[in-house]
Protein backbone atom coordinates (compact mmCIF):
# COMPACT_ATOMS: atom_id res chain seq x y z
CA UNK A 1 0.00 0.00 0.00
CA UNK A 2 1.35 3.39 -1.33
CA UNK A 3 1.58 6.63 0.92
CA UNK A 4 -1.61 8.05 -1.00
CA UNK A 5 -3.76 4.63 -0.05
CA UNK A 6 -2.88 4.82 3.72
CA UNK A 7 -3.54 8.18 3.91
CA UNK A 8 -6.85 7.52 2.42
CA UNK A 9 -7.70 4.19 4.69
CA UNK A 10 -6.88 6.41 7.74
CA UNK A 11 -8.67 9.38 6.53
CA UNK A 12 -11.73 6.80 5.94
CA UNK A 13 -11.18 5.58 9.05
CA UNK A 14 -10.99 8.69 11.19
CA UNK A 15 -14.15 9.80 9.68
CA UNK A 16 -16.26 6.61 11.01
CA UNK A 17 -14.89 6.50 14.06
CA UNK A 18 -16.15 9.95 14.41
CA UNK A 19 -19.92 8.89 13.40
CA UNK A 20 -19.32 6.31 16.04
CA UNK A 21 -18.16 8.29 18.40
CA UNK A 22 -20.68 10.87 18.22
CA UNK A 23 -23.32 8.23 17.66
CA UNK A 24 -22.47 5.94 20.45
CA UNK A 25 -26.04 6.16 22.85
CA UNK A 26 -27.46 4.58 19.40
CA UNK A 27 -25.31 1.19 19.85
CA UNK A 28 -25.87 1.94 23.40
CA UNK A 29 -29.55 1.59 23.01
CA UNK A 30 -28.97 -1.44 20.31
CA UNK A 31 -27.52 -2.92 23.03
CA UNK A 32 -30.07 -2.76 25.52
CA UNK A 33 -33.02 -3.46 23.17
CA UNK A 34 -31.10 -6.90 22.61
CA UNK A 35 -30.67 -7.70 26.20
CA UNK A 36 -34.26 -6.51 26.68
CA UNK A 37 -35.57 -8.90 24.30
CA UNK A 38 -33.16 -11.86 25.40
CA UNK A 39 -34.21 -11.47 28.91
CA UNK A 40 -38.14 -11.20 28.13
CA UNK A 41 -37.84 -13.87 26.17
CA UNK A 42 -36.00 -16.06 29.19
CA UNK A 43 -38.38 -15.09 31.76
CA UNK A 44 -41.23 -15.44 29.75
CA UNK A 45 -40.19 -19.11 28.61
CA UNK A 46 -44.39 -20.27 27.91
CA UNK A 47 -44.64 -17.42 25.34
CA UNK A 48 -46.50 -18.56 22.64
CA UNK A 49 -44.88 -18.76 18.88
CA UNK A 50 -47.07 -15.23 17.82
CA UNK A 51 -45.96 -13.43 20.86
CA UNK A 52 -42.48 -14.47 19.88
CA UNK A 53 -42.53 -13.38 16.48
CA UNK A 54 -44.17 -10.12 17.44
CA UNK A 55 -41.78 -9.61 19.72
CA UNK A 56 -38.94 -10.24 17.40
CA UNK A 57 -40.55 -7.92 14.96
CA UNK A 58 -40.43 -5.20 17.55
CA UNK A 59 -36.70 -5.72 18.37
CA UNK A 60 -35.84 -6.29 14.27
CA UNK A 61 -37.79 -2.72 13.63
CA UNK A 62 -36.01 -0.94 16.53
CA UNK A 63 -32.81 -2.10 15.68
CA UNK A 64 -33.07 -1.12 11.95
CA UNK A 65 -34.55 1.93 13.33
CA UNK A 66 -31.18 2.87 14.64
CA UNK A 67 -29.05 1.97 12.35
CA UNK A 68 -30.60 4.35 9.83
CA UNK A 69 -30.19 6.71 12.46
CA UNK A 70 -26.71 6.09 12.16
CA UNK A 71 -26.12 5.52 8.77
CA UNK A 72 -27.91 9.07 7.95
CA UNK A 73 -26.05 11.12 10.57
CA UNK A 74 -22.96 9.95 9.47
CA UNK A 75 -23.44 10.20 5.47
CA UNK A 76 -21.52 13.65 4.68
CA UNK A 77 -18.59 12.26 6.83
CA UNK A 78 -18.08 8.99 5.33
CA UNK A 79 -18.57 7.56 1.77
CA UNK A 80 -19.46 3.85 3.41
CA UNK A 81 -22.20 5.28 4.99
CA UNK A 82 -24.53 3.20 3.28
CA UNK A 83 -23.14 -0.43 4.72
CA UNK A 84 -24.54 0.67 7.71
CA UNK A 85 -27.44 2.14 6.12
CA UNK A 86 -27.97 -1.30 4.43
CA UNK A 87 -27.77 -3.06 7.53
CA UNK A 88 -30.47 -1.01 9.46
CA UNK A 89 -33.67 -1.29 6.38
CA UNK A 90 -32.30 -4.91 6.41
CA UNK A 91 -33.70 -5.12 10.30
CA UNK A 92 -36.32 -2.94 9.55
CA UNK A 93 -37.78 -5.26 6.56
CA UNK A 94 -37.63 -7.72 8.78
CA UNK A 95 -39.57 -6.28 11.34
CA UNK A 96 -42.34 -5.32 8.56
CA UNK A 97 -42.43 -9.03 7.14
CA UNK A 98 -42.64 -9.87 10.59
CA UNK A 99 -45.83 -7.71 11.67
CA UNK A 100 -46.93 -8.74 7.75
CA UNK A 101 -47.16 -12.35 8.12
CA UNK A 102 -47.62 -13.18 11.74
CA UNK A 103 -49.15 -16.46 11.53
CA UNK A 104 -45.73 -18.05 9.82
CA UNK A 105 -44.42 -21.36 11.30
CA UNK A 106 -41.35 -21.47 13.62
CA UNK A 107 -39.78 -22.44 10.67
CA UNK A 108 -39.98 -19.89 8.66
CA UNK A 109 -39.28 -17.07 11.74
CA UNK A 110 -36.30 -19.36 12.15
CA UNK A 111 -34.79 -19.12 8.51
CA UNK A 112 -35.64 -14.72 9.01
CA UNK A 113 -33.65 -14.46 12.03
CA UNK A 114 -31.11 -16.41 10.80
CA UNK A 115 -30.40 -14.54 7.64
CA UNK A 116 -30.75 -11.63 9.69
CA UNK A 117 -28.25 -12.52 12.14
CA UNK A 118 -25.67 -13.26 9.26
CA UNK A 119 -26.33 -10.27 7.59
CA UNK A 120 -25.82 -7.92 10.39
CA UNK A 121 -22.85 -10.01 11.62
CA UNK A 122 -20.79 -9.77 7.83
CA UNK A 123 -21.84 -5.89 8.19
CA UNK A 124 -20.60 -5.73 11.28
CA UNK A 125 -17.33 -7.50 10.87
CA UNK A 126 -17.06 -5.12 7.59
CA UNK A 127 -17.31 -1.68 9.66
CA UNK A 128 -14.85 -3.37 12.40
CA UNK A 129 -12.09 -4.16 9.75
CA UNK A 130 -12.60 -0.70 8.48
CA UNK A 131 -11.99 0.48 12.18
CA UNK A 132 -8.98 -1.64 12.60
CA UNK A 133 -6.35 0.69 12.63
CA UNK A 134 -8.08 4.00 13.89
CA UNK A 135 -9.34 2.22 17.44
CA UNK A 136 -8.31 0.05 20.04
CA UNK A 137 -10.73 -2.80 21.30
CA UNK A 138 -12.52 -2.92 18.06
CA UNK A 139 -12.31 -6.68 18.52
CA UNK A 140 -15.65 -6.44 20.54
CA UNK A 141 -17.08 -5.40 16.72
CA UNK A 142 -15.68 -8.21 15.28
CA UNK A 143 -16.63 -10.51 18.21
CA UNK A 144 -20.47 -9.35 17.98
CA UNK A 145 -20.40 -9.57 14.27
CA UNK A 146 -18.98 -13.25 14.52
CA UNK A 147 -21.19 -14.52 17.33
CA UNK A 148 -24.08 -13.05 14.88
CA UNK A 149 -22.86 -14.69 12.16
CA UNK A 150 -22.65 -17.89 14.12
CA UNK A 151 -25.50 -17.68 15.38
CA UNK A 152 -27.18 -17.67 11.91
CA UNK A 153 -25.39 -20.56 10.63
CA UNK A 154 -26.36 -22.68 13.59
CA UNK A 155 -30.04 -21.80 13.26
CA UNK A 156 -29.75 -22.78 9.66
CA UNK A 157 -27.93 -25.70 10.18
CA UNK A 158 -30.26 -27.10 12.65
CA UNK A 159 -33.54 -25.77 11.65
CA UNK A 160 -35.39 -29.06 13.06
CA UNK A 161 -34.59 -27.90 17.16
CA UNK A 162 -37.84 -27.44 18.49
CA UNK A 163 -39.77 -23.54 19.09
CA UNK A 164 -38.12 -23.94 22.98
CA UNK A 165 -34.33 -24.43 21.62
CA UNK A 166 -35.27 -22.03 19.15
CA UNK A 167 -36.63 -19.78 22.16
CA UNK A 168 -33.20 -19.94 23.86
CA UNK A 169 -30.97 -19.94 21.66
CA UNK A 170 -32.43 -16.26 20.39
CA UNK A 171 -32.38 -14.98 23.45
CA UNK A 172 -29.01 -16.15 24.43
CA UNK A 173 -27.61 -14.70 20.74
CA UNK A 174 -29.56 -11.36 22.07
CA UNK A 175 -28.41 -11.05 25.46
CA UNK A 176 -24.86 -11.51 24.03
CA UNK A 177 -24.98 -9.23 21.16
CA UNK A 178 -26.34 -6.53 23.23
CA UNK A 179 -23.67 -6.93 25.90
CA UNK A 180 -20.96 -6.31 22.97
CA UNK A 181 -22.86 -3.98 21.78
CA UNK A 182 -23.23 -1.69 25.10
CA UNK A 183 -19.45 -2.33 25.53
CA UNK A 184 -18.83 -0.41 22.26
CA UNK A 185 -20.67 1.74 22.75
CA UNK A 186 -18.98 2.80 25.98
CA UNK A 187 -15.33 2.38 23.87
CA UNK A 188 -17.11 4.43 20.89
CA UNK A 189 -17.03 7.32 23.48
CA UNK A 190 -13.64 7.59 23.43
CA UNK A 191 -12.88 7.37 19.69
CA UNK A 192 -12.12 10.39 19.56
CA UNK A 193 -9.33 11.15 22.09
CA UNK A 194 -7.50 8.08 20.86
CA UNK A 195 -7.87 9.78 17.44
CA UNK A 196 -6.40 12.68 18.88
CA UNK A 197 -3.31 11.01 20.52
CA UNK A 198 -2.63 8.72 18.07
Amino acid sequence: MNQKEETTMNLVEKKMAAILHRTWWVLLLRGLAAIAFGILTWVLPGISLGALVLLFGVYAMGDGIFGVWTAIAGRKEHESWWVLLLGGLLGIGVGVLTFLAPGITALALLFYIAIWAVATGVLTIVAAIRLRKEIEGEWWFILGGLASVVFGVLLMVRPGEGALALLWLIAGYAVIFGVLLVMLAFKARTFNSQAAHS
